[in-house]
C-alpha cells in the first residue's frame, strides 16, 4: 500500500512537471547515498551510471569520483555517506547503493529488494570488471594442469548454483552456470555435510582470507565426483597483506582472497611475479530503495534535470 501511494505521488508530480506547474528547481532532490570510501563509492557511481540517472567521463575508467559526474539526467543528489551504515539510514534515501557485506546481514536480498545491481560487465559487454575476484598462481605455474582442473571444478554448474544458494547473493558467480537437479535445500545438505580424505591426492594449498570458503567445499566435491586426486588445502590468512607474499615465496600454491584491482596493486607495488588464472566471484553493490519499487518509479519521483 505504502509504495503503491508513493508510486502514485511520483505519478502526479512527474505530470504537474511536464505540465509546467511545478518547476523542476522548485522540486528537491531524490538523494542517493553511496559508499564514502573510494573505491565502493566508484563502484556505486558506476551502478547509478548504468540505470541511466548520470553520465560520468569515460576517461574515470571504473571508480570515477563525483567530480567526474559529467550530468544528471534526474534530478538526484549523491550523498557519499560511511557503508556500514546505509542500511540503518535507507529510509534517508529515496535510494542507496550497498554491498552484501552489509546488505545480507539486514535482511536485504538483492533478486528480491534491489531496484539495480551491479554488472561484471562494462557498457560495451566487456566483462573486464576489475571487481570480479580471481585465484591467483605465481606466472611460473600458470600453466599447470592440475590448476586447470580446479577451474573446471570450480566454474560448474554445481558450484556456481552453491555460491548463490550458500550466500544469499552476497556473491555471484562471475562464470555462467545452470541450476543442477538438486534444489537449494538439497545441494546446501550434500556439501555442507560433505567430507573428504586427502590420502592418494595431490595437495594444493590454496591460501584464503576470512569465514566465507565453503564453496571450495563444493569445489572438492566436484573434483571427487570427477576422480581428479586432487585435496585442495585451505590455508586461512588473517590479514589481507599475507597470501600475495606467501605465493610468491612458495609457501602456497594458489590464493583465493582479492578482486583483480587489488592484484594489480599489490603486484606493481610489491613486485611480485604472480597472476590471475581464472575468476571465481563477484560481491556485487546494489542499488535498494524502501520508497521506490523500480528505477523507473524513481526517476519519476525525481523528474528530469533542468
Amino acid at each position: 500500500m505504502k509504495r503503491t501511494l508513493i508510486t502514485l505521488i511520483s505519478v502526479l508530480l512527474l505530470a504537474a512537471l511536464v505540465a509546467g506547474t511545478v518547476s523542476a528547481s522548485a522540486v528537491s532532490p531524490v538523494l542517493i547515498g553511496i559508499p564514502d570510501d573510494a573505491t565502493n563509492g566508484g563502484r556505486a557511481i558506476k551502478l547509478l551510471e548504468s540505470v541511466g540517472l548520470i553520465t560520468v567521463d569515460p576517461e574515470a575508467g571504473w571508480v570515477p569520483e563525483l567530480k567526474d559526474v559529467t550530468g544528471y539526467l534526474y534530478n538526484i543528489e549523491i550523498v557519499p555517506t560511511q557503508a556500514n551504515t546505509l542500511p540503518a539510514t535507507l529510509d534517508d534515501f529515496g535510494g542507496a547503493t550497498i554491498n552484501g557485506t552489509y546488505a545480507i546481514p539486514t535482511g536485504l536480498v538483492p533478486s528480491r529488494d534491489g531496484l539495480a545491481i551491479e554488472s561484471q560487465a562494462d557498457a560495451t559487454g566487456d566483462s573486464g570488471n576489475p571487481f570480479v575476484n580471481v585465484v591467483v598462481a605465481r606466472t611460473e605455474d600458470k600453466d599447470n594442469e592440475l590448476y586447470k582442473t580446479i577451474q573446471e571444478a570450480f566454474q560448474s554448474d554445481l558450484v556456481g548454483q552453491y555460491l548463490i544458494a550458500k550466500y544469499s547473493e552476497a556473491f555471484i558467480p562471475a562464470f555462467e552456470y545452470k541450476d543442477t537437479e538438486y534444489s537449494n535445500e538439497e545441494l546446501l545438505e550434500l556439501i555442507d555435510s560433505y567430507k573428504t580424505d586427502k590420502k592418494g591426492k595431490t595437495v594444493v594449498k590454496i591460501g584464503v582470507c576470512g569465514a566465507s570458503n565453503e564453496h571450495w567445499n563444493a569445489t572438492q566435491y566436484v573434483l571427487d565426483q570427477n576422480d581428479a586426486n586432487i585435496y585442495l588445502d585451505l590455508v586461512v590468512f588473517d590479514a589481507y597483506n599475507l597470501p600475495n607474499e606467501a605465493l610468491n615465496s612458495g609457501d602456497i600454491d594458489l590464493n583465493s582472497f582479492q578482486h583483480k584491482a587489488y592484484l594489480a596493486n599489490e603486484v606493481n607495488s610489491q613486485g611480485y611475479e604472480i597472476e590471475t588464472i581464472f575468476d571465481t566471484l563477484m560481491a556485487p553493490l546494489t542499488l535498494y530503495s524502501k520508497q521506490f519499487d523500480s528505477v523507473d518509479a524513481l526517476k519519476a519521483a525525481a523528474g528530469e534535470a533542468a
